[in-house]
């Protein structure tokens, strides 16, 4: 417990604020940050230049997360199927401290509960959160190999498990499976569902 809030207490002050700009569209060059994880590692994503990179935004006690999580959902399912030497799944909480799902405590214990294989990234500014337009919990972003965005938005097209249409469409699943055989995304946007992102007041 007392490790944890010194960490906690640490993290503005190892994290490195990103570059000022606009809302990041698929298309566009990423915007590299430093964020630290819950046990106050920091990650650079200028370092992960050659791979894909999943970011994916998350809140352990948005409804939606808990449910993509849990026995229904698919997200554990796919970040475990998707992660390896050439793709890096990075989770950022960019809520603020005191809010719904923050904190370092809180992530280490949702990391712990469901088995994540990859970090939770604490971006307490929500900096990055708000340059790469993340609105909801979850709410997913890919980033290919030469560090461009090519795709925003939802994980799919099913919140809580329930299609919106005929049928259901896994977003991130097909932005994946399409960047790895050399094809072009489609859609590279859509609309996120969710929380909303608890960024500070």
């Amino acid at each position: 417990m007392i490790l944890l809030s010194l960490i906690a207490s640490s993290l503005a002050a190892s994290s490195t604020p990103i570059e000022a700009g606009p809302v990041l569209s698929p298309g566009q060059p990423a915007a590299t940050f430093v964020l630290p994880d819950t046990t106050g590692k920091t990650h650079d994503l200028a370092a992960l230049k050659g791979k894909t990179v999943v970011l994916e935004w998350f809140n352990p006690d948005c409804p939606f997360v808990k449910y993509a999580y849990g026995e229904q959902g698919t997200l554990s399912a796919l970040a475990g199927r998707w992660q390896g030497e050439s793709l890096v799944w990075l989770r950022i909480n960019s809520g603020a401290p005191g809010k719904q799902g923050a904190g370092s405590e809180r992530n280490a214990a949702a990391i712990a509960e469901w088995s994540l294989s990859g970090p939770v990234l604490l971006d307490e500014t929500g900096a990055v959160g708000k340059r790469y337009g993340a609105k909801t919990t979850p709410q997913v972003v890919v980033i290919d190999p030469a560090g461009m965005v090519v795709y925003n938005g939802g994980l799919d097209n099913a919140p809580m498990g329930k299609p919106e249409g005929a049928s259901r469409l896994d977003y991130v699943d097909g932005a994946l499976t399409s960047l790895a055989a050399g094809k072009p995304i489609d859609p590279a946007s859509t609309r996120p569902y969710g929380c909303s992102v608890k960024y500070p007041d």
